[in-house]
């Protein structure tokens, strides 16, 4: 077998069978293909493509090029559950404790945020004391015993993904839908979850800005999953606006913490997380229809067990679990700006990207894997789409612990909310779900 074969194969159309797919990502990690024939191949798939299955095919190869998590000591149907990346976006730290307090079991690894999305893991070292480097033994023994673990990903999950990615970035072929398909499935896969729920978001914030390709993505997802023996399926959520209101790291876990407490009855979070946590029940055979598992979420959520569940899982990290009744213990930046609109009228737009950007620009994000972040900066939004303002209102509240970044975050805010005179429509929060049978619209 032959690389550049491979390579004229896919130029001229072709289809890759799983040996010759086996054979280049076996390269990639030996060295035996070069980083400039790897980058070749890659633009061959960008103008080509791949079919559903190459893309299964490649997925697995991806998983099995370093660690395999086997969860199989772990009873009943273990659950993840990936979000495509988003901002205000902190359903972790709510579905999973929901789930957990149900009777599921929550197997969560996740990432650090990089740009303009936040990362679950910097959310939670957030919290004194919380340790996100968890061994496996450790990992499958607490989830053995309270319901719920997150940790961060090891290195040795689907390496082969990490050297293509650094490859497509440098080389403009990140927007191929088969290859972001296999490098998101291919670390769900090797993970271990037997269920496996995925939150696809769309809209300014997302980095699927169309609906269209959104489907296409999150059905690419589910037919990998499926593929593979794992229970997929994918909600298709509204990025147009921050999901929450709180946009940092410890201001997103105490907006987690006030929801679990009961509070935010109505927000856009509360309910994106139910309808996760619905489908994770769903998908880990916890419950058999969308009723039951409605009816047992909101008496976790009424009881307080949810709520103790986050608390369990944050002493057994090593955390101080007394935030999960004074949230207030994880401060703010000492330094506040309330930015506030010049002229009144309807938000009818809301550059959600943007606002991570002003997020990143107070010290809550890095632009750099090595960066460091401060856990305290953040931002909470006022100003909701469709919402009428009067002029001089507060469009959001800005913390940093150095007063020189409000003044550049603040730009960036302005920037980003559009006010116009008339009533304006506001998307739906939920376009709709994709399983094995395709894509079904929220009626």
């Amino acid at each position: 077998m032959n690389i550049v074969e491979i390579i004229e194969k896919k130029r001229n159309g072709g289809k890759l069978s799983k040996e010759e797919l086996a054979f280049w990502i076996e390269g990639v990690m030996d060295g035996g293909v070069p980083d400039y024939q790897t980058s070749a191949l890659l633009m061959a798939i960008y103008f080509r493509g791949l079919d559903m299955e190459e893309i299964t095919d490649l997925t697995g190869e991806m998983a099995a090029s370093g660690d395999q998590v086997d969860l199989s000591m772990i009873p009943g149907i273990p659950v993840d559950k990936h979000s495509t990346g988003g901002v205000g976006d902190t359903t972790t730290l709510i579905t999973g404790p929901l789930v957990a307090a149900c009777g599921g079991r929550v197997v969560k690894m996740s990432g650090r945020g990089l740009g303009h999305t936040g990362g679950t893991i910097d959310k939670l070292e957030a919290i004194p004391g919380m340790r996100t480097a968890l061994t496996i033994d450790q990992f499958i023994a607490q989830v053995s015993r309270i319901g719920l673990a997150v940790a961060g990903q090891s290195a040795q999950l689907a390496p082969a993904d990490k050297i293509l990615y650094a490859l497509r970035d440098v080389t403009a072929t990140t927007d191929s839908l088969g290859l972001i398909a296999s490098s998101i499935m291919s670390k769900k896969l090797a993970s271990g979850a037997k269920a496996i729920v995925l939150d696809v978001k769309v809209g300014s914030g997302a980095f699927m800005k169309k609906l269209d390709d959104a489907i296409a993505l999150a059905q690419a997802m589910v037919k990998i999953g499926q593929g593979h023996g794992r229970n997929t399926r994918a909600l298709l959520t509204n990025m147009d606006q921050p999901l929450g209101r709180a946009v940092g790291n410890a201001i997103e876990v105490v907006e987690g913490i006030e929801v679990l407490q009961g509070k935010h009855a109505e927000s856009d979070l509360r309910k994106v997380s139910l309808m996760l946590a619905e489908n994770m029940l769903l998908a880990a055979g916890v419950y058999p229809d969308v009723q039951s598992c409605k009816r047992a979420l909101h008496e976790a959520l009424a009881s307080g067990r949810a709520l103790e569940k986050l608390g369990e899982m944050i002493a057994a990290q090593g955390g101080d679990a007394r935030v999960v009744q004074h949230p207030e213990r994880l401060g703010r930046g000492a330094c506040r700006l309330d930015v506030k609109n010049a002229s009144g009228g309807y938000v009818s737009a809301i550059d959600t990207q943007c606002i991570g950007h002003a997020a990143l620009l107070l010290g809550a994000g890095r632009r750099k894997k090595e960066d460091a972040i401060d856990p305290l900066a953040g931002l909470l939004m006022r100003a909701r789409l469709g919402q009428k303002l009067a002029p001089g209102e507060t469009l959001a509240t800005l913390f940093a612990s150095d007063e020189a970044l409000l003044a550049p975050a603040q730009v960036a805010l302005l920037s980003a909310v559009t006010l116009r005179e008339s009533p304006v429509q506001v998307p739906p929060l939920c376009y709709g779900w994709v399983d094995e049978a395709g894509f079904h619209p929220t009626k």
